[in-house]
């Protein structure tokens, strides 16, 4: 029984041998520094986050400015005149919380920017990668970057390079 045991063990092993599973790796943020239109995207955002947070922070500096005046003026001002120039600073920020939410929020207007420029840039990237697995026989890639849990991973079984090879890139 014992002999059995071990034939069929030997002869099982051997078959799922022939099947083992290739793995790789690539570094997405190695690739999509190298890709030019990336840099590109990467900057307009940036300008876009730049100019809406100067019109938010000029929302916050009319705010200011307007609250330090109503402090100065507050204790000869009648109390209905008072009550209105507290509703209007109340009215400001309120609006400004909502420029905020509009321009940085979860479905923000960067957000869908991000989605715009950003996406398929990925999307040719995940196409790229997609080939370079399948024509390598890859069963799975991880990517090394974004926080992954790759913990060591040897660079001979990096495909970054071929990825963007893939797509035409001469990495650096």
């Amino acid at each position: 029984m014992k002999n059995l045991i071990l034939i069929l063990a030997l002869i099982f092993g051997t078959s799922f041998a022939s099947y083992s599973q290739k793995y790789a790796y690539i570094d997405s943020d190695f690739i999509l520094e190298s890709m030019p239109e990336y840099n590109e995207a990467k900057d307009q955002l940036d300008n876009y986050a730049t100019k809406w947070q100067k019109e938010i922070d000029e929302r916050y500096k009319q705010i200011k400015k307007r609250k330090e005046e109503f402090l100065r003026v507050e204790a000869i001002l009648p109390e209905e005149e008072r009550e209105k120039r507290l509703e209007e600073i109340e009215t400001m920020e309120s609006e400004a919380l909502e420029m905020q939410q509009l321009r940085f929020g979860v479905s923000g207007d960067l957000f869908a920017k991000r989605k715009e420029l950003i996406e398929p840039i990925q999307d040719r990237v995940f196409e790229a990668l997609g080939k370079v697995a399948s024509n390598r026989n890859f069963s799975f890639v991880f990517d090394k970057a974004n926080q992954s849990n790759l913990i060591f991973a040897d660079p001979k079984f990096d495909i970054s390079k071929m990825v963007l090879r893939e797509m035409g890139i001469n990495a650096r």
